[in-house]
């Protein structure tokens, strides 16, 4: 129980700092969250600063998810499922970070990094599907949308198939799952109404 403490709020703290809002802050003297969708995510990044910081962004929430769950796999203390609270964890980091007024992005860029390295295989197939859709459809909101979901697919029909399910592992990744779709719930009603921003758009809808 105390590694499991120790690597939890370990990757919580990691999670809690949030790369867009450090580096808008850094170049701009303006926070992230107060331009474009008010996000503090490499997407608004994107939108409102341009590639170059954006692509900073994404490699540094990216890397938060790796290393998250690195020091999980080390520093273990024999629980099984310790790398997938860890990943938990640093995405509820990010998503509010206690660093920056528990006020931040959607986790979509720091999940990657955590999916990647919980399964390496089921990590190229949730960024397979979530490429093609945002490709297909420039809605990158959807793209997070449907990965969350083959993800969290994917990892329960492993379990099943192993004929063993972890029951932590198992509430971390529906929890992984659920928690990046109720980040996108703005982004879901305007789906729905037809309003959602599309990726690359010359002029983006107020958000």
């Amino acid at each position: 129980m105390i590694y499991a403490i120790i690597v939890a709020a370990a990757a919580y703290l990691i999670g809690s700092f949030n790369s867009s809002i450090v580096i808008s802050r850094m170049v701009t003297g303006k926070d992230i969250r107060q331009s474009g969708s008010g996000n503090a995510g490499a997407t608004n990044m994107l939108r409102t600063m341009g590639k170059k910081y954006a692509a900073i962004t994404l490699i540094i929430d990216v890397l938060k998810g790796v290393i998250a769950v690195l020091i999980a796999r080390y520093i273990n203390g024999g629980i099984e499922a310790m790398p997938y609270i860890a990943g938990l964890c640093v995405v509820l980091g990010h998503n509010f970070p206690i660093f920056f007024g528990f006020k931040g992005g959607k986790g979509v860029a720091t999940s990657l990094g955590v999916v990647m390295m919980l399964d390496w295989k089921v990590g190229l197939v949730v960024l397979a599907v979530a490429l093609l859709i945002m490709v297909t459809t420039r809605y990158v909101s959807l793209g997070s949308i449907v990965a969350a979901i083959v993800f969290a697919a994917l990892e329960v029909a492993q379990m099943v198939m192993m004929g063993y399910v972890d029951i932590v592992k198992l509430i971390c990744v529906i929890a992984l799952a659920a928690l990046l779709i109720a980040r996108h719930h703005e982004n879901i009603g305007r789906l729905l109404s037809g309003t959602e921003n599309k990726l690359g758009a010359k002029k983006e809808k107020s958000r």
